[in-house]
């Protein structure tokens, strides 16, 4: 029995542990003549430089990937935050655009977060 419940742990230690992707918790487009600057705020349960919120990226319906927000430390203290990303080439007639989140540990997720691009 003992034998068994060493194993049951060990196992148990062994599955890595999944959290949340980084959630958005709001997302607002500003356009700035030839491109659109984007406000994102996010939130995560950042623990620390193993597992934290470090990217989001701006992705047409298509999947064709407009711009990428890279965040170079974790935020364990500042929940939620926001990070701008300026600058962005959206292509024309293109009306709404979708939010994809990272975190160190668990990789790239569709957020399911969406921004209606308004001129």
């Amino acid at each position: 029995m003992r034998k068994l419940s060493i194993l049951f742990v060990a196992a148990f230690l062994a599955v890595p542990a999944y959290a949340e992707p980084p959630k958005v918790v709001k997302a607002v487009a500003h356009s700035t003549g030839m491109g659109w600057n984007f406000d994102v705020t996010l939130e995560h349960p950042d623990t620390g430089w193993d597992h934290y919120a470090d990217g989001w990226e701006i992705v047409t319906g298509d999947g064709e990937i407009l711009g990428t927000r890279i965040l170079h430390h974790p935020h364990v203290e500042e929940q939620p935050f926001t990070r701008t990303l300026r600058h962005v080439m959206v292509p024309d007639g293109t009306r709404e655009v979708f939010l994809r989140v990272k975190c160190s540990a668990d990789g790239w997720k569709d957020s399911g977060y969406k921004v209606t691009l308004e001129r």
